[in-house]
């Protein structure tokens, strides 16, 4: 039962931590933190401007309401939408059991001790009861959660596919606008068509395991072409070297990435639980980040236009979706084709056409 005893003991040191975040912000409350009595706040030290200035709790607060699909959130994503674009974004992806939380552990490590400021987004796999996320993630990065300069956040997939959630893009521009100099996002376990990561990060981070083999040629035609650095963890086990050169093996075999800007793939081996490669992977991560910024900035323009075009699109499609399903419901209408569906009087052909031709104006069957 030692496993339950640490993480139980985890959970219990942080207990006012969490306390703290989640608190009702002073505004909410009419007190003044910097006073022993009541008093109010100026009007300028509005969310927005607490999220700037690098406050926890109204991080917490805002990433939670984003989450939460609450429409407050989104007016004050207008506003820090201004201030991002400064993080430099590190996605790390894998299949689960890998060893990606740990070595997540150690990268915030290496950066904390360069003196710089961390976010981190883990996403874990939903709870079919209560909709929230495992919190495994988080418990394995607990040596770092009352560090200052570092802000670890779970996110729950709550059904959502592609490796994030839908909320995960709001929460990256939250720690980018609130200056986190690195924003580490990892991502549940991944299969070969669950590569959203690529759009959101600047350079991805594939981890496996020895004696994958046949994991890899399973997975080759979607995640691991996606990849800017593979790191093979676990490296103390038997058949790293045949892993190894079955990622070499593939990357000299994709031909697409002259497309990508020319940038050949790099390969690490580490042991994350004993803190070896590390520094040698983080040295890999830097090269990446080179490349992009300096050595071919035609490259980096394309990777941008396609990052936020993308970004636009999925947001687009999530605001229309959701504003048609809201008033279908609202007017019973959807129920009703459900019925015409059951009872064979129409197809979902057509009523997907009706719908879109309802709410689209202009809009034409092909």
């Amino acid at each position: 039962m030692k496993w339950f005893e640490t993480i139980t003991s985890c959970l219990t040191e942080q207990t006012e931590f969490r306390r703290y975040l989640l608190s009702p912000l002073p505004e909410e409350t009419g007190e003044n933190p910097s006073f022993s009595g009541k008093g109010t706040f100026s009007a300028s030290m509005d969310r927005t401007q607490k999220i700037l200035t690098g406050d926890l709790r109204a991080v917490a607060r805002l990433i939670r309401d984003i989450d939460d699909g609450l429409p407050d959130a989104r007016e004050i994503l207008k506003q820090l939408y201004p201030h991002t674009g400064r993080a430099y974004i590190i996605g790390i992806t894998g299949s689960p059991g890998v060893g990606k939380s740990t070595l997540v552990d150690c990268m915030i490590q290496v950066l904390r001790a360069r003196g710089k400021t961390v976010g981190v987004l883990a996403v874990d796999p939903t709870s079919p009861f209560s909709g929230g996320a495992i919190l495994g993630d988080r418990i394995r990065m607990q040596r770092h959660s009352t560090d200052e300069g570092v802000f670890i956040r779970s996110l729950a997939t709550r059904g959502h596919f592609g490796g994030l959630t839908a909320s995960t893009r709001g929460a990256i521009a939250v720690l980018d606008a609130m200056g986190k100099d690195y924003i580490l996002v990892e991502t549940v376990g991944v299969g070969q068509d669950e590569i959203e990561i690529v759009r959101a990060a600047h350079t991805t981070l594939i981890v496996l395991i020895p004696g994958m083999g046949d994991d890899i040629q399973a997975i080759k035609a979607g995640i691991l072409e996606a990849g800017d650095v593979f790191v093979i963890n676990k490296s103390d086990r038997e058949g790293t070297q045949k892993t190894r050169q079955e990622l070499q093996m593939m990357i000299e075999m994709d031909k697409d990435r002259k497309l990508k800007g020319g940038w050949k793939p790099t390969i690490y081996a580490t042991e994350a639980v004993k803190n070896e490669g590390i520094n040698e992977l983080m040295a890999g991560i830097e090269e990446h980040r080179t490349f992009l910024f300096q050595k071919d900035a035609a490259y980096f323009e394309r990777f941008q236009h396609d990052r936020v075009r993308m970004e636009l699109f999925d947001l687009v499609k999530q605001d229309v979706v959701q504003a048609v399903m809201e008033n279908l419901t609202r007017t019973g209408q959807w129920e009703a084709f459900v019925r015409e569906l059951i009872n064979k009087k129409s197809d979902p052909y057509s009523l997907s056409e009706q719908i879109i031709a309802l709410y689209l104006n202009g809009y034409k069957a092909p």
